[in-house]
């Protein structure tokens, strides 16, 4: 595997694993990538199931004065921009985790905002640095999408 990578194949597996223990970066990179992938589709779709917690419990009274929906389904929404978002981050994490941090300081703003939540929103706040380090080591290991332009003389005037 090169410097820009996808996700390693099963038959890649193993040189993905032999790399991120000799380079390090390369390590925090596919362990925060893992990461930040299976963790918000597993929250995402507990949002759906509430095996793990009530979430509605979480959600600051302003929001749901404000949502034009019920809590629960408020809750449903939430849980699919949450899948969708660790999909995201398994397809193009160099792009998804400023996403994914952006979510989570929605999640901060939120828990600030309904006393009592002070101790899980300093956690989020963690981990919304931890997306934020994943952005920047993607920087180095997931490559860029470029445009593609159609060559100077072929373009027509309208």
């Amino acid at each position: 595997m090169n410097a820009s990578t996808s996700l390693p194949s099963p038959r890649n597996l193993g040189e993905a694993v032999q790399r991120a223990r000799s380079e390090p970066a390369y390590g925090a990179f596919l362990l925060l990538r893992i990461g930040f992938t299976v963790l918000p589709i597993a929250f995402g779709l507990d949002k759906f199931t509430n095996v793990l917690t009530t979430w509605e419990n979480y959600l600051a009274p302003w929001i749901i004065d404000f949502a034009p929906f019920t809590t629960q389904q408020t809750m449903w929404i939430v849980g699919a921009i949450e899948i969708a978002a660790g999909l995201a981050v398994a397809v193009k994490p160099r792009y998804a985790a400023f996403v994914v941090a952006a979510w989570l300081a929605g999640i901060v703003l939120n828990l600030l905002t309904y006393p009592g939540f002070y101790d899980v929103a300093l956690r989020d706040f963690g981990l919304l640095l931890a997306a934020l380090t994943l952005g920047r080591l993607a920087f180095v290991y997931d490559p860029a999408w470029h445009r593609r332009t159609a060559p100077a003389g072929k373009l027509s005037a309208a």
